[in-house]
């Protein structure tokens, strides 16, 4: 016999992150200021419990040599077996901590990662799209029908792959591109017609990058 039931429960789940966070030089000066933030999403081979890892490439690496940088970053470091897809809660909880303890403008959030952290960008900004001011995903994609990105209609993308890239194949970035131009978002996308899986380096060495970053503010 079939009968009706009721099932009702409370889960709560625990989530711990090592990560880097940045400062810019004038922080501090103007107590008023609000300053703009990088989310950076390192990639698989920085996972673990050793921070200086996320040195080698990226945000972490960008800011050790530009004290003048105009950003706070924080740069979490995934655990060792974990997957950043994986991750949305725990690092939306990571934003929300950061932005109480520290003056950011809520207006100018942004997102960015390579590889691991590419798809971690794109899962992260699906799934909180009014969270973000603009996204700029490196040698990622998107786990799961390429039609979610919908939801970005309205937030900037700016994508970057290499043509050659071995390890995430250039039309994992396609595909997702294609659907938003489809949709009528608002996205770039930058191909290295010669880059392998390091489509990353010249990428975050590019002053326009975070002059793109800068020009946008969230959408209502």
């Amino acid at each position: 016999m079939q009968r009706a039931r009721h099932f009702e429960a409370e889960i709560v789940k625990k989530v711990a992150y090592n990560y880097l966070l940045f400062l810019p030089a004038e922080y501090g000066e103007d107590p008023a200021k609000r300053w703009p933030l990088i989310l950076f999403l390192h990639g698989a081979g920085e996972r673990g419990n050793d921070l200086k890892k996320l040195k080698v490439h990226g945000i972490p690496k960008i800011v050790e040599e530009r004290p003048d940088f105009p950003f706070i970053a924080v740069s979490p470091q995934c655990p060792e077996d974990h997957w950043w897809p994986a991750e949305t809660e725990g690092l939306l909880a990571l934003l929300d901590d950061v932005m109480t303890r520290y003056p950011v403008d809520p207006d100018r959030v942004y997102l960015t990662g390579l590889s691991m952290g590419g798809y971690g960008t794109w899962t992260l900004a699906v799934a909180a799209p009014e969270r973000f001011a603009a996204i700029a995903p490196i040698c990622g994609g998107l786990y799961g029908p390429a039609r979610m990105v919908e939801r970005l209609k309205k937030v900037p993308v700016w994508a970057f792959h290499g043509a050659k890239d071995p390890v995430v194949p250039l039309e994992q970035s396609e595909r997702l591109v294609n659907v938003l131009r489809e949709v009528g978002g608002e996205v770039r996308f930058t191909v290295y017609p010669d880059a392998e899986h390091d489509s990353w380096t010249e990428t975050y060495a590019n002053p326009e990058l975070y002059a793109w970053f800068l020009a946008h503010r969230r959408k209502a």
